[in-house]
């Protein structure tokens, strides 16, 4: 279970740095290691400890929990099915949050659009 939740946490991590456009090396450097350490991080080639894991949060800017959402051992209280889906629908939720009131409402156009394709074939 460590291996498969070091690859889940290299994962998370990897969405979260390229989510805010930063390379391997601005992180590493944020936290004192080197980029090849970051490599592996996301690789899930090596583990991170307790308090790279609070750094890594501190510097991505998400709660410690963000790293084992979606992990399928892991459940936080009031959590619910995810259904074997890769989405990340906190991470959706809070982007779509921060748009503007005219974005949202031309993606959920977008969205309804696409809906209508799909079922006209």
């Amino acid at each position: 279970m460590e291996d498969t939740f070091n690859t889940h946490l290299g994962k998370r991590l990897r969405m979260r740095r390229l989510s805010l456009g930063l390379t391997q090396t601005k992180v590493a450097n944020a936290i004192n290691v080197t980029f090849q350490q970051i490599q592996k991080y996301e690789k899930g080639t090596n583990g991170v400890s307790s308090s790279r894991l609070m750094q890594l949060a501190n510097f991505l800017k998400v709660p410690i929990t963000y790293f084992y959402e979606d992990f399928s051992s892991y459940k936080a209280e009031g959590s619910h099915e995810n259904n074997d889906t890769d989405l990340n629908y906190s991470f959706l939720v809070k982007t779509f949050s921060k748009l503007s009131e005219t974005d949202k409402t031309k993606l959920i156009q977008i969205l309804r659009n696409s809906s209508n394709l799909k079922d006209t074939g």
